[in-house]
């Protein structure tokens, strides 16, 4: 077998396991706890009642790092029930839950509290709860990888603070309904903080109020739909510039906020933001959020794609914190966090996952989204170069998707693998605008929606034309990166695909002896007739496969 292994010829693969069974895609189940199934599961306390608007009105304390506050949930009942569950995570505490005016009992399970109403909730109707609450909330040892609030100082030693808590979720410091399929349609935030200080959230800024006891508390309203992980408070001395941009729907305008001594460094940096709106306005369609606005705000962390008010902390340099990821030099073309964290605003903020399983959604298209972005302004071969580059990050150490229900995401090669997928697929479908027209198509069907994996997949499929279910399963649902097997038999050439899903079918395109061809491998053996007693087989390295030849064995 190892002199096997040897014969196989990456086509532009880095790195990354090439498996010859399917049994690391089939790891053991892992164990779930009760936990993850009342935060990752639509529970019967969620599915009764869908999201209309919150008010989150709060109070942060920098020198004791604690927040407290209320959150008044509006909903619409969808079937009568008297139990609803909302999440706040220790050691945040729920201190009082009113409906109209009348206060009401509740009880906890871990994470999980559960309300009991009073007032009979009728189908249809429009009710609300108030939710107090306060706590020291947990602190991110490592942002934005671990979930809590930063508490830091800027180089003056002025509080900055912001929050950092994908994945581990929007409880970690508010009450609300933390599940990914029910995004609430609009939302008031009000902060309140020292008066010398600025809070910068998402959506426009509505008002300032000054308190007598030496605050202020900031307002800010949401017009659109918005996931409650793209939430954020972001605190900090900060300065405001802001510019405009004539996208296809019109004026955008887009506000910057950054530490008072990097206002020169970010006005010559932040000049990569329209550049960006340019870029993905073409591949992806419109801005999804006119009506909120564009934001980029500095935080003491590398950055996060938080709706409407994306935050910035990779230094004021191009690249990934200067390096660049795909080891080409086009990466140190753009500031990976401006681009990167911005493209999460189509795929993450407009496009959004149900469960947490389907990430890919989220971050293969945005790691896609960087080539993109270099495709426009750079130029195709400089996009392609970078997109394959980045296969040395590829581990296919698990599936992409994750386990359902249990907020459980997949394998990090949601990223790049997930990147390389969508890259393999654009030469599957073959046409370039007929590819811009899928993603921006994409963005159209499920604007301001939450999605399936499922989903995505079929739409595309009936977009590109073609059965596409054993292309995902294979690079979705699998490790193993399919191999064209091929050889030259009697002036022919034969050739299938092997490491594959039994499903699998996908075209590539070759070179044999300086000609090209394209092929549709199956499982079984094909006959390519008169293809003549070659020895140079090469797949187009912008198909993310493997291919080996076993003329002679």
């Amino acid at each position: 077998m190892d002199s096997l292994l040897k014969k196989i010829a990456f086509t532009g693969l880095l790195s990354g396991a090439l498996c010859l069974s399917g049994s690391a895609a089939m790891a053991q189940f892992p164990e779930f706890s009760l936990q993850d199934s009342l935060r990752g599961s639509i529970t019967a306390e969620r599915a009764w009642w869908n999201l209309t608007y919150y008010h989150l009105n709060i109070a942060v304390q920098p020198e004791e790092q604690t927040i407290g506050g209320v959150n008044t949930i509006q909903y619409e009942v969808l079937s009568p029930s008297q139990s609803m569950q909302i999440d706040l995570q220790p050691p945040m505490q729920i201190t009082s839950v009113l409906q109209d005016g009348q206060e009401l009992s509740f009880s906890r399970e871990g994470n999980a509290w559960f309300i009991q109403l009073i007032k009979e909730q009728q189908a249809g109707a429009v009710n609300a709860v108030e939710v107090h609450f306060n706590g020291k909330p947990k602190v991110s040892e490592m942002p934005p990888w671990s979930g809590g609030l930063v508490w830091e100082k800027d180089a003056k030693g002025n509080h900055f603070i912001a929050n950092a808590n994908q994945g581990d979720g929007a409880s970690l410091w508010w009450p609300c309904k933390d599940h990914m399929y029910d995004e609430v349609d609009s939302m008031l935030i009000s902060v309140r903080v020292p008066e010398k200080l600025t809070n910068v959230s998402n959506g426009r800024l509505r008002e300032v109020v000054k308190k007598n006891d030496g605050t202020a508390v900031w307002h800010w309203f949401v017009a659109n739909p918005i996931n409650n992980y793209g939430v954020n408070i972001n605190i900090g001395d900060y300065v405001h510039f802001s510019e405009q941009y004539a996208g296809e729907k019109g004026i955008l305008d887009c506000n910057y906020y950054v530490l008072r001594y990097n206002l020169k460094k970010a006005k010559r940096q932040f000049k990569q933001v329209k550049k960006m709106l340019q870029a993905f306005e073409h591949w992806f369609g419109p801005y999804p959020f006119y009506e909120d606005g564009y934001k980029l705000v500095e935080v003491p962390y590398l950055g996060m794609e938080h709706q409407s008010s994306v935050t910035y902390g990779n230094g004021y340099r191009n690249g990934y914190r200067g390096n660049d990821l795909s080891r080409t030099g086009h990466g140190l073309k753009f500031d990976f966090i401006i681009i990167h964290e911005s493209g999460h605003e189509w795929f993450a903020n407009n496009i959004t996952n149900r469960d947490i399983a389907d990430m890919w959604v989220h971050e293969s298209f945005t790691a896609y989204s960087e080539s993109l972005y270099l495709e426009y302004h750079f130029g195709k071969k400089a996009a392609y170069e970078y997109v394959r580059g980045t296969r040395s990050s590829i581990m296919n150490d698990r599936p992409i998707i994750g386990y359902y229900g249990v907020n459980k995401e997949g394998s990090q090669d949601m990223y790049y693998k997930g990147a390389n997928m969508l890259h393999t697929l654009r030469q599957v479908v073959g046409d370039d605008e007929k590819w811009r027209s899928i993603l921006r198509s994409l963005n159209e069907e499920f604007y301001h929606q939450t999605v399936s994996s499922e989903q995505v997949e079929n739409y595309m499929a009936e977009k590109a034309g073609r059965d596409l279910s054993g292309f995902f399963d294979q690079y979705l649902r699998t490790v193993m990166v399919p191999v064209l097997e091929y050889r030259f038999m009697n002036n022919n050439l034969e050739y299938r695909w092997v490491n594959a899903v039994d499903n699998f079918a996908m075209p590539v395109q070759v070179n044999i002896n300086e000609k090209k061809h394209l092929l549709e491998p199956a499982l079984q053996w094909k006959v390519l007739e008169g293809s003549g007693e070659g020895t140079e087989l090469i797949v187009d390295p912008d198909f993310y496969v493997g291919s080996l030849n076993v003329t002679g064995q």
